[in-house]
């Protein structure tokens, strides 16, 4: 067995210092996991996860996050979560304190937050917020017609989802959810995501990173993976279990998450090329593939000074 090790999407970095810390003193991949997507949720310069995340359509942060522990592929998630700033640990409270549920959403996983005692906060900052009207003002004109508000809705989206796209296209700022994949020295591998979804999405949208074999999946015996960039596509194909299954198959991490990119990009979808996955296996092999260049992903080890840089690779 490899020794202890953490891999994280863009932006990780955040996250992976403190996660790594737990890990070499002998902490569990649960409670590094946990405390790197912490870091990046608190992180206010970061608009695509927790505090400081682009609001949906109605100005209103809304965010997501799961966790999973691959010896007992026990999984715990929320989504569409307001007020409250670190959802990736009411996440693993849904996993511990609530055996017989695994995903809470919307007003029931508030209610679960507050009697557990997480404290409420203001996600919308000023920043956000200013984000949100320049961007919105634009696309509102361009809903017209009789459609229903719902229609009118996922329009909006698709509309400023493109626009989003177009601005940062190749990854020149990477966005999307947080994923940290994280192997301690017990064998204990576990998987978590964070994210504020999709930005201007229509409110109660919930993506992958709430959904169990899409946006996150981890099996000790094989390996765990995750999902960012496109969560519609990679709950249409079961991405992250897709690419832990071609590595139980015997298809290393990069060509898993090349396979499962493969799968998706047959599928019609204008964003497919969004579409990120990274992966780790119980040995300490590590991968990750995008469907467009520029993007990467981080690795630290114990002897690593801090996170490290990995070119993705690029479906062709």
């Amino acid at each position: 067995m490899s020794g202890p090790i953490v891999i994280g999407s863009e932006r990780s970095e955040a996250g992976l210092p403190a996660a790594m810390e737990i890990l070499a003193r002998g902490g569990s991949a649960l409670d590094a996991v946990e405390a790197g997507l912490r870091r990046c949720e608190d992180n206010l310069d970061d608009h695509y996860v927790g505090t400081g995340g682009l609001p949906n359509a109605r100005g209103v942060v809304e965010l997501d996050a799961s966790v999973m522990v691959g010896s007992t592929r026990a999984f715990g998630a929320v989504g569409a979560v307001k007020g409250f700033p670190n959802p990736v640990s009411i996440a693993r409270a849904v996993l511990e304190r609530l055996p017989q549920h695994s995903l809470l959403v919307g007003e029931g996983a508030e209610l679960f937050a507050e009697e557990n005692g997480f404290a409420r906060a203001e996600l919308l900052t000023e920043e956000s917020k200013k984000l949100f009207v320049s961007a919105l003002q634009p696309s509102d004109e361009s809903v017209e017609g009789e459609r229903t508000a719902a229609q009118a809705g996922d329009e909006l989206y698709r509309r400023t989802a493109l626009e989003l796209v177009n601005r940062f296209a190749p990854h020149d700022g990477p966005w999307g959810t947080i994923n940290i994949i994280a192997l301690d020295a017990s064998g204990e591998l576990v998987v978590g995501v964070s994210t504020s979804g999709y930005p201007w999405k229509y409110p109660g949208r919930i993506g992958d990173s709430a959904v169990p074999g899409a946006g996150n999946y981890a099996d000790a015996r094989y390996g765990g993976a995750a999902c960012t960039g496109r969560g519609e596509l990679s709950m249409r194909v079961l991405g992250a279990r897709g690419i832990v299954a071609d590595i139980a198959r015997g298809l290393d991490p990069s060509e898993a998450c090349l396979a499962m990119l493969a799968d998706a990009a047959t599928l019609p979808d204008e964003f497919r090329a969004e579409l990120r996955c990274l992966a780790l296996t119980p040995d300490g092999r590590h991968g990750a593939a995008a469907g467009q260049a520029g993007s990467y992903y981080v690795v630290m080890t114990e002897s690593s000074t801090g996170p490290e840089s990995h070119p993705r690779s690029v479906l062709s």
